[in-house]
């Protein structure tokens, strides 16, 4: 811990790190701010993300007024030792107006998308809106959604064979979709497929 805290260029930032806080499931930038040698020790300590604030000049853990703290998973550096990433679980949202990300949410990155999608299909779960898809396709049962997903893997085969780009495209959507659903009727989320992966490809 102190080898983190020690190895930091202090003298070159004048005391405070910028400090780029990361979704470790999505990869989407949350915020940014500033940590001094004793919020980041607190940090290290705690594992909730916590900041100094210049304007209050004091420490703050993120989350200590709303309770959407920033759980810590793995801290490190720049090659200048004069930046800090962390890579975090949130809890709610991050920034202060109710959004997941301090920065423009249009800005997402293709693969972080999919997190997001696997969230709203999750919600979607327990939605009272009975004219939704998603929420009658969750209510038919394991059974009906593991033959949607069959049906659409088929449908995904036959326009690949018949060289078909546009239709492979779309059907490969349309059997992603189901196949979140099914994962998440089984409580499976997309981060235990991820696991797996880097497993067989270490």
């Amino acid at each position: 811990m102190l080898n983190l805290v020690n190895n930091l260029d202090w003298i070159k930032t004048n005391g405070l790190i910028p400090t780029i806080i990361q979704h470790k499931i999505s990869g989407q930038i949350l915020m940014h701010a500033y940590m001094n040698k004793e919020s980041l020790i607190t940090t290290l300590k705690t594992k909730k993300v916590t900041f100094f604030s210049r304007t209050r000049n004091k420490i703050w853990t993120k989350g200590e007024t709303t309770g959407n703290f920033l759980y810590v998973k793995k801290i490190t550096t720049d090659c200048d030792k004069d930046t800090i990433l962390i890579l975090v679980i949130p809890i709610n949202y991050t920034c202060h107006l109710d959004k997941y990300s301090c920065f423009k949410t249009k800005i997402i990155p293709d693969f972080t998308f999919l997190y997001l999608l696997e969230k709203i299909l999750d919600k979607k779960k327990y939605s009272s809106t009975e004219s939704s898809y998603t929420y009658k396709l969750y209510k038919s049962g394991i059974k009906r959604i593991s033959q949607k997903v069959g049906e659409e893997a088929i449908e995904t085969i036959i326009a690949a064979n018949d060289n078909n780009k546009k239709e492979t495209i779309q059907e490969t959507a349309d059997l992603i979709y189901h196949l979140i659903i099914l994962l998440k009727i089984k409580n499976i989320n997309l981060k235990d497929i991820i696991r797996i992966l880097k497993i067989r490809n270490s």
